[in-house]
């Protein structure tokens, strides 16, 4: 049965990205007096299955939060998109999402889901091609932050429309946001649409909590980053001796999640010695929070005009929905 429906689904682009051939990039990070290691390289198949679960935590409210909005204004976010759109997903995530944006959209012309994981990208893919057996499926191995070519569907969109749920767009900072921004109008064209999740500002106790949960589901997704480096690049981490921590930088609005080492140790990458002090860290990830009108500021820069926005009761999220004019902005 599985490979009936991976026959039906065919991962484009013959040169995917891989962890292997990042390792300059990976060790330039590591090189710096402020270590750092892209938040990217979190999503290899465990690390993409550990996300998965940190959705579902009680403390991390991002995930139940937008697919309240959602299931609340599907019908809205449908009519306003309108008919055979095709949607393209940066970032392979849950399929629940997809699902609502599928359900409440007429006639989807074509799901294109973009991944830099080729695994996950691939079982995603598999497992919603089976459940709707009329939607074509064509998934993208790419690193999305670079622009990627579009498959060719059986039916021509009236529309493209980019898909980004879950504040991803929050663990760029605000000039990388930006560039991203513009390859998703990019990818849009001229008369496309941008349907996006955006984490609003709030109480750092909200924001500290949502990232430092109780059960050590983040705590293990942050660490899994060393083993895949270990694994792939053949480093030797000893995972044991690094911590994670999460905490809220108010004076630049973002939470920063960091691995943190226990004690002073010498690590092996590539053939170079990195050295770590007691209490030095890598900054894995940066997670932006922005009020409405500043992300309204950021997205008009990239040259997308905004159309809706739709939060919760308590404004701790957003979905914003933005349209790619006909013809260019003067």
């Amino acid at each position: 049965m599985a490979k009936t429906r991976a026959a039906t689904v065919e991962i484009a682009n013959d040169e995917a990205p891989t962890i292997s051939n990042q390792e300059e990039e990976i060790l330039t990070g590591l090189r710096q007096a402020n270590k750092w290691i892209s938040p990217k390289y979190f999503y290899d198949q465990r690390g993409s299955e550990l996300f998965d679960q940190i959705t579902e935590l009680p403390e991390y409210y991002p995930t139940r939060t937008e697919l309240g909005i959602m299931r609340a204004c599907g019908k809205e976010i449908g009519e306003l998109v309108g008919p055979e759109a095709s949607v393209i997903e940066f970032g392979a995530g849950s399929n629940v999402k997809i699902r609502l944006l599928l359900d409440a959209l007429e006639r989807c012309a074509v799901y294109v889901p973009v991944d830099i994981s080729g695994e996950y990208l691939a079982y995603m893919a598999e497992a919603l091609a089976a459940d709707y057996p009329n939607l074509e499926v064509l998934p993208v191995l790419a690193d999305f932050t670079q622009a990627f070519e579009l498959p060719n569907p059986k039916i021509m969109p009236r529309k493209n429309l980019v898909f980004f749920p879950g504040s991803t767009i929050g663990n760029f900072a605000p000039p990388e946001a930006l560039a991203l921004l513009r390859v998703m109008h990019y990818e849009a064209k001229p008369g496309g649409a941008l349907l996006i999740g955006v984490d609003l500002k709030k109480d750092r106790r909200i924001l500290e909590a949502a990232y430092n949960d109780s059960q050590g589901v983040t705590a293990e997704f942050n660490l899994n980053v060393l083993q895949r480096l270990n694994d792939e690049l053949k480093a030797d981490f000893d995972i044991d001796q690094f911590s994670h921590r999460a905490i809220y930088n108010e004076a630049i609005g973002a939470i920063e999640m960091h691995l943190v080492s226990k004690r002073p140790q010498t690590v092996t990458l590539g053939g170079e010695k990195i050295h770590f002090a007691a209490g030095e860290y890598i900054t894995t990830e940066y997670s932006y929070k922005y009020a409405l009108e500043d992300f309204d500021a950021l997205a008009h820069l990239a040259g997308f005009t905004r159309q809706q926005v739709w939060t919760d009761a308590e404004q701790l999220f957003s979905v914003q929905l933005f349209q790619v004019p006909d013809t260019p902005q003067t």
